[in-house]
């Protein structure tokens, strides 16, 4: 079974792949052995139509697509991954007129129906765990269903090393703090994490606590330029270049976790760190599996970005909250 993932920031700027090559996803379904090939070069136009024409190739006689948004377009793409094999993708109710999506769903030889969310009580694992009955007639039951990471040994050592490099004592509290996410609306201001971290200082639970602010590679500058005006020594960047791995190692010696929207709320569940996830209403399905160990704070409004919540919201949830955070 062979892979594709789809860059979505894919761009024409050269001063961009470096980063872009570096998606940690990659590092994770390299290493999780469920896959052969996996199409990883498609953060550039070069790189994405050389994987077509290397899909093209393998004559695939199957190719499914999970994708949810713009599902017409990813209609489109895997009939040119697989021109004469049976394609069976996402399709979503389209509007008469809107030609071009009629035209790009005939292209499908077999379609999954788009999703309705049903709020939290429809969890986004049972979506997903629905339609690999429906495809492929496997069956998942709920418990099976928990995150998991399999931590190759070699990367919590590592952490721990470049914790105690940092001169970060080994018994003090690890808070990580994330407000990086791929869409504008779902990060929260980078000067917000660092107050709120200046601000939990002052809590007795945290008074011997320090801070991992994680940072994408893209905003580093501008982290470094935001903290600059901390003085407490204790506050500490973090960006997972190297490999995908780095992340959950360091998760999992935190005791407690702040995070918008993102993969790193989830990876909170899968390393059994209690969480604060900061999220929009548009997509309750997609809240941390794990109700025991997170807490979700969210928006007022409907379509409301992440900007709405405010650091006093996060503080004053963490003060109630002082004893049942702790592990």
């Amino acid at each position: 079974m062979d892979l594709w993932v789809d860059e979505v920031r894919r761009t024409s700027d050269a001063s961009q792949w470096a980063h872009l090559s570096k998606y940690a996803l990659y590092d994770w379904v390299r290493a999780c052995g469920m896959f052969g090939r996996i199409y990883d070069q498609t953060y550039s136009p070069k790189g994405y139509a050389s994987s077509i024409e290397q899909a093209r190739a393998e004559d695939y006689p199957i190719v499914v697509s999970f994708a949810v948004l713009r599902r017409h377009l990813y209609a489109e793409l895997i009939r040119k991954l697989s021109p004469r094999g049976f394609v069976v993708g996402q399709k979503k109710r389209v509007r008469l007129l809107d030609i071009r999506k009629h035209l790009a769903y005939r292209k499908l030889d077999a379609f999954v129906p788009a999703y309705v969310a049903k709020g939290q009580d429809q969890h986004i694992s049972a979506i997903y765990a629905g339609w690999f009955e429906s495809l492929f007639g496997l069956q998942i039951a709920a418990g099976e269903r928990f995150p998991y990471v399999d931590m190759p040994p070699q990367w919590l050592q590592r952490a721990r090393a470049d914790l105690e490099a940092r001169g970060i004592p080994a018994d003090a509290p690890l808070v990580f703090l994330n407000a990086f996410s791929k869409s504008e609306e779902r990060s929260w201001p980078l000067q917000r994490m660092v107050e709120l971290a200046g601000r939990m200082q002052a809590l007795p639970q945290w008074q011997d606590a320090h801070f991992i602010l994680n940072v994408v590679p893209e905003k580093m500058e501008l982290a470094r330029a935001v903290m600059g005006a901390d003085k407490s020594g204790r506050l500490h960047l973090f960006s997972a270049q190297e490999n995908f791995f780095q992340l959950p190692a360091v998760l999992s010696l935190c005791r407690l976790i702040i995070s918008v929207e993102t993969a790193v709320m989830h990876l909170a569940n899968a390393v059994r760190v209690p969480v604060i996830a900061l999220m929009r209403q548009t997509s309750p399905e997609w809240t941390p599996i794990d109700t025991a160990s997170s807490t979700i704070l969210t928006v007022k409004t409907r379509k409301g970005w992440l900007t709405e919540i405010t650091t006093d919201e996060v503080f004053d949830l963490l003060q109630r909250k002082a004893v049942s955070t702790v592990r």
